[in-house]
């Protein structure tokens, strides 16, 4: 009896194990098992194997058929194991006779790929994963045509394309190699080993003054701290939120890759032309906790993760739930989040940059001078006691965005462009990163002891504000963070009694 085996692999949270798809052809009534912990996709692919193979002028064998996907413990779900099953078959009854440096049952090449019904080669979910882990052992990939961008966005000279399964079995028999996937389109989809440069994004400058707010904004990307606007509808609060993705440096190619992979295996897939891209998460206030942290029956990535090394923008606030609000306070503080379900724990990274809005009051006018507000003071309390007191302690940056003047419109003055302040911006996380290697929101309660140790008026200012202004702990720590990061703006060393102020300042501003 005779045993074929094709290599694939499988996609498990962030991970993308190896997968041997075994084939035994053996005697006996006509039947076809698929065992090794199969999703339903996975058992429907027989019949779609079975028209590609006879529409391809095969012959189906008769007899019984059966296909093992080892390991037999790691789930396997999606229609990537079609063309791996389907070479299987036909190694088994020997309709296929590869190359010996091409065979498959050395693990050096992988096969990947939806078999429609006359044979062609459906693109899969998922692929970048598979690709980058292949890259990392030396192996080659068979991908169909539709996946060949998402593929050589990691490996760009390793990966093959194919449509059709009978190009498939001509490579592997050499009678028609498939040349590799070093292209335009894929050199274009490569990344360069030093920075991945970001699609353009709205200039700080379109700002109409708010020169409080753009400097709060320019803090909060030196450092990713998190940031919360308070003010009217109208102010400029969501304007400038999408202009922080243009004031944070380009990703290097290990976080690119990072926030390709988790943007394939989510249920959006990854689109090649966004590589590099820092993530610009907006999700409605409707939200679900499932869809904010992750979930599902397949543990697919959430918003927080889909914002990794990017921006997560929350907007309107107090509207989200609270169970949603809430579920935002680990990842916080980690920077990762776990998705457990019964049968299937994942781990996702969420260093998210967190920057929020909301309205000072249920109808947004509350402190407008011209007396519009009328939300009794209950309302206003019940109002802004959606937001919990452990949620804000974890927010760096609370400013008040307040309602522009007509002499904010009528300003010729050239205001500082993305540009300029990114340039700002790229040299203060520059020194973090020589200095502590990593950015100052991220810094641990001893990286804090070390890097951001107040001088003496600085101290004493700080113990004041904690005492008057009742800080907790945990809210001490961050003030120094971001003391710290106003320093690195500055240029300066030490943390003096003015980086302090305008820390305690920036946290004070916005109306309780």
């Amino acid at each position: 009896m005779v045993v074929a085996r094709v290599a694939c692999r499988a996609q498990v949270g962030l991970e993308a194990p190896l997968v041997q798809v075994e084939v035994s052809l053996g005697s006996g009534l006509p039947a076809f098992f698929i065992v090794g912990l199969p999703a339903t996709v996975v058992k429907e692919s027989k019949e779609r194997v079975r028209a590609a193979l006879l529409n391809s002028h095969f012959d189906f064998p008769a007899g019984r058929i059966t296909v093992s996907l080892a390991p037999a413990d790691v789930p396997k779900e999606g229609g990537r194991f079609d063309l791996p099953i389907a070479l299987g078959i036909l190694l088994a009854s020997a309709q296929l006779r590869p190359l010996q440096r091409a065979t498959p049952t050395e693990g050096a090449v992988e096969f990947y790929g939806e078999l429609g019904l006359a044979g062609e080669l459906k693109p899969v979910r998922g692929l970048l994963l598979a690709a980058a882990h292949a890259q990392a052992q030396g192996h080659t990939l068979i991908v169909p045509r539709g996946n060949a961008a998402e593929a050589c966005a990691v490996a760009p000279s390793r990966v093959h394309a194919a449509g059709h399964l009978l190009e498939v079995c001509a490579h592997l028999a050499g009678t028609a190699p498939l040349s590799a996937c070093a292209s335009a389109m894929a050199a274009a989809a490569a990344p360069s080993d030093a920075q991945c440069a970001p699609q353009a994004s709205p200039d700080l400058a379109d700002v109409r003054g708010q020169l409080h707010a753009k400097r709060a904004l320019a803090i909060a990307a030196a450092g990713a701290h998190s940031l919360l606007f308070v003010g009217p509808p109208g102010a400029g609060k969501s304007m400038l939120a999408q202009r922080l993705p243009g004031l944070l440096p380009p990703l290097n190619k290990a976080e690119a890759l990072e926030v390709a992979s988790i943007a394939a295996v989510s249920a959006g897939g990854f689109v090649p032309g966004r590589f590099g891209e820092r993530p610009f998460r907006a999700p409605h206030h409707t939200t679900s906790a499932a869809a904010l942290v992750g979930g599902g029956a397949l543990a697919r990535p959430g918003e927080i993760s889909l914002a990794h090394q990017g921006v997560l923008f929350l907007d309107e606030l107090p509207e989200f739930s609270c169970g949603v609000l809430e579920a935002l306070r680990e990842p916080l503080d980690t920077g990762w989040v776990a998705v457990s379900r019964a049968a299937l724990q994942t781990r996702y990274p969420a260093a998210f940059q967190l920057i929020a809005a909301m309205n000072p009051c249920p109808c947004g006018r509350l402190g407008d001078p011209g007396g519009s507000c009328r939300c009794t003071p209950p309302q206003v309390q019940r109002y802004l006691r959606r937001l919990s007191g452990p949620l804000l302690d974890r927010i760096d940056l609370q400013v008040e965005v307040p309602r522009l003047t007509a002499a904010d419109f009528e300003q010729c003055e050239a205001a500082e462009t993305s540009a300029t302040v990114a340039a700002r911006i790229a040299a203060a996380r520059s020194v973090q990163l020589s200095r502590q290697g990593s950015c100052n929101a991220r810094l641990s309660d001893a990286g804090v002891q070390r890097w951001c140790v107040p001088d003496g008026p600085a101290r004493q200012l700080l113990d004041c504000a904690m005492q008057r202004l009742c800080f907790s702990g945990r809210v001490r720590q961050r003030l120094l963070k971001v003391a710290r990061t106003i320093a690195d703006l500055e240029g300066a060393a030490h943390l003096s009694a003015a980086h302090l102020a305008e820390a305690v300042g920036l946290r004070c501003s916005a109306p309780d």
